[in-house]
């Protein structure tokens, strides 16, 4: 029996229409028509069709693992695919060399500074200037000592919210997921591995990250407390402070 039978035939024998199917795994209805046809094309790949196939056995009550080995054995590349292979960059990302800084110069720009300071001192003192200038200026400095000391107190600063920690939390509802999840500023690995379905893992952040998930429909994305769309197969969400989710 192949693998597209056995499914159907365990979805009849759980009195389940492919549309409560499509509902239970959040997969859509054609591909799971496609997969009792033994059709893999829409699925998006040998990783994708593990996925479905492990996802509707359990919803219809099939045992998922020989399942997956006889798709290993018929339909499957040769090798298990893993996390890193789904999400490797195809050409090799070239770090930046770090430079060390230019002491000589930054030395230079103080003593300018400082010098700059200086001939202006020099040419403002009371002495050297206009006496209608310095009788102008004696004038304002007068009226501003007259100023009330009560001055509004500065807003605070509009990076104050860098402070805050976004809270992502990935909840696998239907069926197993890989997750994928880098700071957004440099591409360091926050973290990569599966959700078993059922369960969830929670991260809290202070910058930015970047998010991918495979098998996303099986899967609730929380930021901040607030449910977000967990996006399609293959897109790259972008998570900031202020639980801003963008693709």
């Amino acid at each position: 029996m192949t693998i597209g039978d056995a499914l159907a035939e365990a979805r009849r024998q759980a009195g389940l229409t492919i549309t409560q199917v499509s509902q239970r795994t959040c997969i859509r209805e054609t591909i799971i028509r496609g997969i009792e046809r033994n059709d893999f094309s829409a699925c998006g790949g040998d990783f994708y069709a593990r996925g479905h196939i492990r996802s509707i056995a359990r919803a219809v009550g099939a045992d998922p693992e020989p399942l997956i080995r006889e798709y290993d054995a018929t339909q499957g590349a040769p090798e298990a695919i893993t996390a890193a292979d789904v999400f490797e960059p195809s050409t090799p990302i070239k770090l930046k060399e770090r430079r060390r800084p230019n002491w000589s110069v930054a030395l230079l720009v103080v003593l300018a500074a400082i010098v700059g300071v200086a001939t202006y001192h020099f040419l403002s003192a009371p002495g050297k200037s206009d006496p209608t200038t310095a009788a102008k200026t004696s004038q304002v400095r007068t009226h501003a000592s007259h100023q009330p000391k009560n001055q509004p107190t500065p807003a605070p600063s509009a990076t104050a919210h860098h402070s805050h920690r976004t809270v992502i939390r990935v909840t696998a509802v239907s069926g197993d997921c890989w997750v994928y999840l880098t700071t957004a500023r440099s591409g360091r690995l926050i973290y990569q591995g599966v959700i078993a379905a059922g369960t969830s893992r929670t991260w809290r952040e202070r910058w930015g990250v970047h998010l991918q998930l495979a098998n996303p429909g099986a899967v609730r994305l929380r930021v901040d407390g607030k449910t977000e769309s967990p996006g399609v197969q293959g897109q790259t969400l972008t998570i900031g402070p202020g639980h801003r989710v963008t693709s």
